[in-house]
């Protein structure tokens, strides 16, 4: 099965690195326009140059605090113009795992967490949707986390803020699927990236990167982390006319990780 995105155009949100960047490098190479966001510009420079390198397709590397609504709105404007006026695909991959007590997290944590990764995945929705409905063609990918679905013990805020997003994909997929929009969650488990490689710099243990992995994989029934490609692989299948049955739904990529399924 070969799975086209030609003449569709994608934003992906948290774009320059990781799972991010590993999605940006599958849509392209499926012959999508792409757009990343991020913070920060050099590094969305250098995803770009790498994705180029390797699919021959330049993407488009816009720089923005997703938290800030003017900023969100000022990137779409400029993402949309450079991808031909419309806007196919909203990948919402922004997001970082803050965990702890729930005492140790503060008003402003709480409010910093839900701006991030609930109010920021809302408000680029609002921007894209009117588009998808008008042109009968859409699709919506929020990023989110197992523990929306199987929150655990000192996992605030991510937990609430995930479960909120997951809540929103199956009210939302609700409403627009009349309109051939469709609108799916997919569950991160423990899959490789710069947040794990800083918490391994950061342990100052004597082991190397893949060590590092190898013991906390030990919960894992596969056995491993998963690599960015294969979270990027399922974002494909759903952006495509393949997964054009599919709404609504949150699907784990997390080697079995997550007791609930």
């Amino acid at each position: 099965m070969q799975l086209n995105l030609t003449n569709r155009s994608a934003i992906i949100t948290g774009g320059s690195l990781g799972i991010g960047r590993a999605i940006a490098h599958a849509y392209a190479g499926a012959g999508a326009e792409v757009t990343i966001l991020a913070r920060r510009q050099e590094v969305l420079d250098e995803a770009a140059a790498e994705v180029k390198a390797a699919t021959g397709k330049a993407i488009h590397p816009i720089a923005c605090d997703v938290r800030d609504p003017a900023q969100i709105k000022s990137a779409y404007a400029k993402a949309s113009e450079a991808m031909g006026g419309h806007v196919d695909v909203v990948v919402n991959n922004a997001g970082t795992s803050r965990t702890g007590p729930f005492m140790d997290a503060t008003e402003e944590i709480w409010a910093e967490d839900m701006d991030l990764k609930f109010h920021a995945a809302v408000r680029l929705i609002r921007l894209a949707l009117p588009g998808m409905r008008e042109r009968k063609w859409g699709r919506i990918i929020n990023v989110l986390n197992i523990g929306a679905r199987a929150p655990r013990a000192n996992g605030m805020p991510t937990v609430v803020s995930r479960a909120a997003g997951l809540a929103m994909t199956k009210a939302l997929a609700g409403e627009v699927a009349a309109d051939n929009v469709l609108v799916n969650a997919m569950m991160v488990g423990l899959i490789k990236s710069d947040q794990h490689e800083q918490r391994h710099k950061a342990s100052g243990e004597n082991v190397s990167l893949e060590e590092f992995y190898a013991r906390l994989a030990g919960n894992i029934p596969l056995g491993r982390y998963g690599e960015p490609e294969e979270f990027a692989n399922m974002a494909l299948f759903l952006a495509s006319d393949a997964g054009s049955y599919i709404t609504g739904v949150a699907i784990n990529v997390d080697g079995g990780l997550s007791p609930v399924p």
